[in-house]
């Protein structure tokens, strides 16, 4: 069943402009106005360069429990972008979701026009997706199949360059030139100083007891199916199976989201820094190392990332490591599953993918294989069809896959919701950037659960696993405040 609420408000559940945000009041006084934003409902995509802000701290002086919003941050490549609010929404419980949710934003895009400042290089309103590992999620609906929204108001920081969208609705009785002419006057009014650095933000890691709790783990259960996924490798049921673990950890107080995602991406600059909610206050939130896709102007990247092992405590111990793990065939044949995956996968559907050599990606607390794949993408072809073509990957699922899911049903006594699945955004461009959810938590109040998983190939060593798992689950365990 597909629900979209295209009656939904901005932001408020009435059907009002209402600015749920002190520091922002006052921005749409003088708008008494009631109407249902549809499909035909024209929408101004309206564009102004701004001074440059954090659009983390932009966030958290704005966001509330019960809106959506969408974070996401390449700290490597000085890119971050703040989504809050909503313009038009679609959620979708079905197994066609992404074909539905490609014909949404189709819609979405063809009745926006963008106006204000279109001589940005990035002025581009964009387009918010999360999609559960599974079709229909199982968890009492957390986080639903998929979640598609424009928002209200987008923050985009790129280098030195910043700049404020708001996605506003046209009502029929008041005319264009008015309301662009007054967006301006509105944005230009804002004190943006204080978005400038995210206030009070380090909060010192450690200070509470939650981290004892994390021991609820029990790791000889988890050998077990590790050891029960090895008899059905064995027996050619499947050659590959990704086991995940979920860990709930319980706080003395609400934890911090926004304190959260600071660390992380202090912590993990060179991984994907995001957050997203599902507007009932929960916040889904990580630190990703692993993209699925990303096309700008039609060229198209993925990541064969699979095969890991820690980091050395000095210069000596992590060159060992490295170099074992380069040589280790256990660990090539599960990233190798990986790669041929995505070269097949892409060559399906009539692309000519090539990739580059076998490399490390390192980070701060674990090294995996990565190989880059590349491909040009014709205009024919939507994002989301290869976002549809590739997920799940064997690096969050196994080979086959469909074999590998229905063991993962089977074995995991968790609805895995949004982990190991894609999140990201689409621009009115074709271009997009999805990311795999992993290293990553589920947060309310002051109540997480962690996710983290490990590859099963034969040769696989149930304790080593084990440790594998809690090394991922320690990296974002000790960034939660």
């Amino acid at each position: 069943m597909t629900q979209s609420n295209l009656s939904i408000p901005l932001i408020s559940q009435q059907n009002k402009f209402i600015l749920e945000s002190k520091e922002l009041d006052k921005f749409w006084d003088n708008q008494p106005l009631e109407f249902v934003v549809t499909e035909r409902t024209k929408i101004i995509s309206f564009v102004h360069k701004i001074p440059v802000i954090d659009p983390l701290a932009f966030l958290n002086k704005i966001a509330h429990s019960n809106t959506l919003h969408f974070y996401w941050e390449n700290p490597g490549k000085q890119e971050a972008i703040a989504a809050y609010g909503v313009t038009r929404k679609l959620i979708i419980e079905s197994a066609s979701r992404f074909e539905q949710a490609k014909q949404f934003i189709e819609s979405c895009f063809k009745q926006t026009k963008i106006e204000g400042d279109t001589n940005l290089s990035s002025n581009n309103p964009y387009l918010f997706c999360s999609f559960s590992f599974f079709p229909n999620s199982e968890d009492g609906n957390t986080f639903p199949g998929a979640t598609i929204f424009l928002p209200r108001f987008q923050v985009v920081k790129k280098h030195k360059n910043c700049f404020f969208i708001v996605n506003y609705p046209l009502p029929l009785s008041q005319k264009k030139s008015a309301i662009i002419s007054q967006l301006q006057r509105k944005i230009e009014t804002i004190d943006w100083s204080q978005y400038r650095e995210l206030a009070n933000s380090k909060v010192t890691v450690g200070n509470f007891d939650y981290k004892t709790k994390a021991a609820n783990v029990d790791p000889e259960h988890f050998k077990s199916i590790v050891v029960s996924a090895l008899d059905s490798i064995a027996r050619n049921e499947f050659s590959k199976i990704v086991i995940a673990n979920a860990t709930d950890v319980t706080s003395p107080v609400p934890f911090k989201v926004i304190n959260s995602l600071d660390n992380l991406r202090s912590r993990h600059p060179d991984c994907y820094i995001f957050s997203t909610s599902n507007g009932q206050g929960k916040n889904f939130i990580g630190a990703s190392p692993e993209r699925l896709v990303s096309i700008q102007n039609k060229q198209l990247v993925t990541d064969a990332l699979a095969g890991s092992a820690p980091r050395g405590k000095s210069t000596t111990e992590d060159v060992k490591l490295a170099n074992l793990l380069l040589k280790s065939r256990k660990e090539k044949r599960e990233h190798q599953a990986v790669s041929k995956f995505l070269i097949e996968r892409l060559k399906e559907m009539g692309l000519k993918p090539y990739q580059l050599p076998l490399q490390l990606l390192q980070l701060s607390n674990i090294q995996h294989l990565w190989t880059p794949v590349y491909a040009h993408l014709p205009g024919d072809i939507h994002p989301l069809e290869i976002v549809a073509q590739l997920h799940p990957t064997p690096a969050v699922a196994g080979v086959p896959s469909e074999i590998a899911c229905d063991k993962i049903r089977h074995y995991e006594q968790f609805d895995r919701s949004l982990y190991a699945a894609p999140l990201g955004w689409i621009d009115n461009r074709g271009n997009c950037e999805f990311i795999v959810g992993i290293r990553s938590a589920l947060i309310e109040g002051n109540h997480a659960r962690l996710y983290a998983g490990a590859g099963i190939v034969s040769g696989s060593n149930p304790d080593k696993e084990f440790v594998e798992i809690q090394l991922k689950l320690q990296s974002l365990l000790k960034a939660l405040v």
